[in-house]
């Protein structure tokens, strides 16, 4: 039960996250841990750890595989009414690759199943002039009709007079040379993006010109703020005087920490902002929580399962 209404949503894939039992390349690994992750999905249940439950838009399928993230979803305490179920498509599937260095690679499993089938129009009007953020995600962008509900979504929303978030999240395998464009149409719509260089690079942008340069060339496609996390060397944030907690620059160098699992981490770190943003922190307090949300995450397996409360943020925030 819902007891104080959204003042955000989420929107995107929820799926399963394959996890190896050790590091190495897909063909040598023999035996995986199932997770339930999905960007958005993830963003939505860190929120709630962090006590700013959102609405979350989603679809998965009448499958077992669905049957099991819809229970995740219901055990993190997500509310149900927009948590899709499609009778005519399967659940989502990502195997992840991981390095020695804990980062990771994914492979999609996603031809026509449930989170590419999001329809225009499923969240209502005034759902949207209830909430003051709305998150979106890349990857319901890559496929239709998701790719015209996200869209759809991100600009009745910002109509309406709420805050956009948007994480690019570039997956090449799952695109040909659309990214770009789409990528524009979604950043029209934004106020806030979050993303990493390679995301930027991924969209057209010159990663290499330097942060300051990126974030005015992202300021120039429309929105006000952008988050650039950088891994391990923490983020770079950067706002104009038409955000509300701008003009503002702000270089964190992040938390040093021996990371057992990076999936997930952006996703911990979008949630550790929007709920920062959402509750009228300073840029600066925004990126330093975002920083601290994903670097626990890391000390943990999966995405979803390793998102930290706010007692455990600061607890570690006490200890560095």
């Amino acid at each position: 039960m819902v007891l104080v209404t959204p003042d955000i949503l989420v929107a995107g894939e929820t799926l399963v996250d394959f996890l190896p039992e050790h590091v190495g390349s897909l063909e040598s690994v023999e035996s995986f841990r199932r997770r339930p992750g999905g960007a958005p999905a993830n963003v939505a249940v860190g929120l709630t750890a962090l006590d700013r439950t959102p609405w979350f838009w989603t679809r998965v399928g009448s499958d077992p595989f669905g049957d099991s993230l819809a229970a995740a979803l219901a055990d993190a305490g997500l509310p149900d009414r927009f948590v899709e179920r499609d009778p005519e498509a399967k659940t989502t599937l990502a195997f992840v690759e991981h390095d020695t260095t804990a980062d990771r690679a994914f492979t999609f499993y996603r031809d026509g199943t449930a989170d590419t089938r999001l329809q225009p129009g499923t969240v209502p009007d005034d759902v949207l002039e209830s909430v003051e953020w709305v998150y979106v995600g890349g990857v319901t962008l890559a496929s239709e009709p998701a790719r015209t509900a996200t869209l759809d979504l991100a600009e009745r929303a910002s109509n309406r007079g709420a805050r956009v978030v948007f994480d690019p999240n570039a997956r090449p395998e799952l695109w040909d040379d659309e990214f770009p464009a789409v990528v524009a149409r979604a950043l029209a719509h934004a106020d806030v993006v979050k993303a990493t260089p390679e995301d930027l690079a991924a969209a057209g942008f010159d990663a290499d010109a330097g942060a300051e340069a990126l974030a005015a060339a992202v300021h120039d496609a429309g929105p006000a703020t952008l988050l650039l996390t950088r891994g391990d060397a923490g983020a770079f944030a950067a706002a104009t005087g038409n955000a509300p907690w701008g003009p503002a620059t702000v270089t964190h160098d992040g938390y040093r920490v021996d990371p057992t699992d990076t999936t997930g981490a952006g996703d911990a770190f979008t949630a550790g902002a929007l709920a920062a943003l959402a509750d009228g922190e300073p840029l600066d307090e925004v990126v330093a929580f975002a920083n601290a949300v994903a670097a626990v995450t890391t000390t943990a397996t999966g995405a979803m399962t390793a998102l930290p409360d706010r007692a455990a943020v600061r607890a570690f925030r006490e200890q560095q």
